[in-house]
């Protein structure tokens, strides 16, 4: 199935379809982006019947008691017996567990979908539980619970429906007044895989590696100003999220696996080259993968981040003169971009606010050659970054294990160790992230 791009526009209560007045949307799983849908569909005028564990039943009731449009449900079977198209808003590790369960008792000829960010385990989880006679209709919203929707890329995969069936899924979803990409399961994850698996490796491996040394980067002179906002910031906006939503994403992603593993060895392979002081090499290394990630582009346009920009987003106080730094982590992704055969503008149809940014500040570094000469040279001759480039290899390669092994447990704890360790600067992230987010987005529909 071609990848296809589709414009809906905005729903309001008085602009819900005629023969739709009664659909009712169902939604298992209350947890950030469950809500966030649940929200924003009811306000479109829909009926929403929504649940998450029993023990929660009384606490989403108490949230939800002045939406007159929202019934909350003590569990997924009467959600199912009573909605036309349901949702699962589940952690992708538990959705065979949970459709398992309310599958079998989803209303006669009804629409089911998923929300979660892998699409393998959750398509082989409804065509093992659902009945037949029910449609698969699946959705992904490419962004966070706290990012605005609009604009936004939103995966819809018809699996196994009719065209009616398809149509009221896109009739429902327009309430996001979202970007609507059409896309198959695998195609999903497959870019997704390309895209969020490998994005999220890396600043999981700069806070894995700013831990480890126990520093807290926007208090070192170093790592403020430029790129290094766009580090910190988006490194903090991850670890201030849910662990599950990344470990599902990589650990279940049949694609996930080859990506990250390869963004470990290009760490690697890259470091070891700085170690041996072998320029020449490194050198070659670097240009080549610049050259095949972005040799074929147009570089008449302007650049998706500016240094007027990147200076903007600071944690911590700016120095007079900027200090060097041999920035590891984006020369490994070009590496690990070009290895793989990756040109990561292919995927900007659907591509994640977080990974246009990091996308951004690597075409700003290769974009450049006096800074990226810089920072090969920086990478042979200053020692300054050693330590952390040996702690920020350790990391890659420890996430790429848990990948390799399907490991949650360890996943779980690597990151809510370090998770608890930048905690108390979670809020200004978080705050800075979105402004910065918001930024960038703003650039790219001017380009």
């Amino acid at each position: 199935m071609a990848s296809t791009i589709a414009s809906r526009a905005a729903m309001t209560p008085s602009s819900v379809p005629a023969g739709m007045e009664g659909f009712a949307i169902g939604i298992i799983g209350m947890g950030d982006m469950g809500k966030m849908y649940a929200r924003r569909i009811a306000d479109a005028g829909f009926r929403v019947n929504a649940c998450d564990r029993e023990e929660k039943y009384e606490s989403l009731r108490e949230e939800f008691a002045d939406r007159k449009q929202i019934k909350i449900f003590p569990n997924g079977h009467l959600v199912s017996r009573a909605s036309d198209y349901i949702i699962y808003s589940v952690e992708a590790a538990s959705i065979d567990k949970v459709v398992g369960e309310f599958g079998p008792s989803t209303k006669q000829n009804a629409i089911v979908g998923g929300q979660t960010s892998c699409k393998a385990p959750e398509i082989a989880a409804f065509e093992k539980h659902l009945p037949e006679d029910v449609d698969i209709v699946s959705c992904h919203s490419l962004h966070g619970p706290n990012v605005d929707p609009r604009g936004q890329p939103l995966v819809i995969i018809k699996h196994r429906a009719s065209q009616s069936s398809f149509n009221k899924v896109e009739t429902i979803l327009s309430c996001l007044n979202s970007k609507h990409v059409h896309l198959s399961a695998a195609q999903h994850d497959r870019i997704t895989a390309d895209t969020q698996a490998v994005t999220h490796a890396a600043f999981l491996s700069m806070g894995k590696a700013w831990h480890a040394n126990a520093q807290f980067p926007w208090e070192i002179a170093r790592y403020v100003g430029g790129i290094e906002n766009v580090k910190i910031n988006l490194t903090l906006r991850i670890y201030s999220q849910k662990w599950h939503v990344y470990a599902g994403l990589a650990i279940l992603n049949p694609y996930a696996k080859n990506q990250i593993r390869q963004y470990a060895q290009s760490v690697t392979e890259l470091y070891k080259l700085m170690l041996g002081g072998h320029r020449e090499e490194l050198e070659m290394r670097i240009k080549e993968a610049g050259r095949k990630v972005f040799g074929e582009r147009d570089w008449d346009g302007e650049l998706l981040l500016k240094d007027e920009v990147l200076d903007r987003f600071s944690l911590g106080k700016k120095p007079s003169t900027p200090l060097p730094n041999n920035h590891l982590s984006l020369l490994a992704m070009v590496d690990c971009w070009s290895q793989l055969g990756i040109v990561p503008y292919d995927h900007m149809i659907c591509s994640t606010p977080l990974f246009r940014l990091w996308l951004g500040v690597t075409e700003y570094l290769f974009r450049k050659p006096a800074l990226l000469d810089d920072v090969i040279k920086i990478a042979i001759e200053d020692n300054t970054f050693r330590s952390d480039d040996l702690e920020f290899t350790f990391a890659a390669r420890g996430w790429s294990d848990c990948v390799t092994f399907g490991d949650f447990s360890s996943w779980k704890d690597r990151f809510q160790s370090t998770q608890r360790f930048f905690e108390p600067r979670f809020a200004d992230a978080t705050k800075v992230g979105a402004e910065m987010m918001q930024t960038i987005l703003e650039n790219i529909k001017k380009e």
